[in-house]
């Protein structure tokens, strides 16, 4: 696994990160996410290696990285944030070197590069210049040498970072089919992402960790999480609205937008209440002719993310 105990970094008088723990069993995808300066990359750096926590452990696979950095790191792929590269070398070039610099011999060297190349998609630049590719392919060049070993465990800093929606969807799949033999932590400012590819996601603010969870437990927290909205031909009757309001489990009745010829009304569940809410509702509503359509929400991540960090 990958695991942080007690981790903090203190630069100066500012602690970046405040006495985190978690830990990434092999065959889960954690989600990491924060706002920007929430703490996230200087999280990946210390669980990488990369720079030293002030106070607290890193462990890789059990190896320590301040006793054994060398053989804990052997063990890591890491993607970087803005994926750091050397723009004058070729694709190959660069791999071939990363390779090299992990000690492969030339056989499997070629295999090693072969292969990432393959998975990343970027057989049809290998002979450019890092230099003259775009953004997204740049992003793919790094993303490919922190899989060139075939790491049991991966720390990706944003991987889907400047990426299209095709290229997205491409590194979402390339990470869920690698996820059931590696430990993988994400980090992600997308909460799509989460919600698509991670098994569970923590949350940290101000370096902090202030949430940890599924994200649909993280759903489950969201004030709209079970609430039913409900669109209606012609106009909201009072009558209709004031059964709602009396039925045992819901907190609010919430006229979203009205017009002469529809009508959308949104009932918030009480607290804890969600599940038997719907059912409740239905039954006061079989039989309406002017019901046109029933919908359950399942909760945002956006809005717990935002209560959460913002308070």
């Amino acid at each position: 696994m990958i695991e942080a105990e007690n981790l903090t970094k203190i630069f100066g008088r500012q602690k970046a990160v405040d006495n985190i723990s978690f830990r990434v069993n092999r065959g889960e995808v954690l989600g990491f996410l924060g706002p920007n300066g929430a703490g996230k990359s200087t999280t990946m750096r210390m669980l990488t290696g990369f720079i030293p926590p002030s106070m607290g452990t890193v462990k890789i696979g059990g190896l320590s990285m301040a006793d054994n950095p060398v053989g804990a790191r052997s063990l890591v792929g890491y993607l970087p944030e803005n994926a750091p590269v050397y723009p004058d070398m070729t694709v190959e070039g660069f791999l071939n070197f990363c390779a090299e610099a992990r000690g492969h011999t030339k056989s499997l060297k070629k295999l090693m590069v072969n292969k990432a190349i393959d998975k990343c998609f970027l057989s049809t630049v290998v002979h450019q210049s890092i230099n003259t590719l775009s953004k997204g392919f740049k992003q793919r060049v790094c993303f490919a040498q922190s899989i060139l070993h075939d790491p049991p465990y991966l720390v990706l800093d944003e991987p889907t970072d400047g990426l299209d929606p095709n290229q997205k969807h491409e590194v979402r799949e390339m990470i869920r089919q690698m996820s059931s033999q590696k430990a993988i932590l994400l980090s992600t400012h997308i909460l799509e992402e989460a919600e698509a590819v991670c098994d569970r996601a923590i949350i940290i603010n101000k370096g902090e960790l202030i949430a940890d969870d599924t994200p649909e437990g993280l759903r489950r927290r969201s004030k709209s999480y079970g609430a039913v909205t409900m669109v209606f031909k012609n106009r909201f009757s009072s009558e209709l609205q004031r059964r709602f309001e009396a039925l045992d489990g819901v907190k609010e009745v919430e006229i979203i937008s009205q017009t002469t010829s529809e009508t959308t009304v949104r009932l918030i569940p009480e607290e804890h209440k969600a599940p038997a809410l719907a059912a409740n509702i239905l039954s006061q509503v079989e039989g309406e002719s002017d019901l046109l359509s029933f919908f359950i929400d399942r909760g945002r991540l956006e809005e717990v993310f935002r209560s959460l960090t913002t308070g």
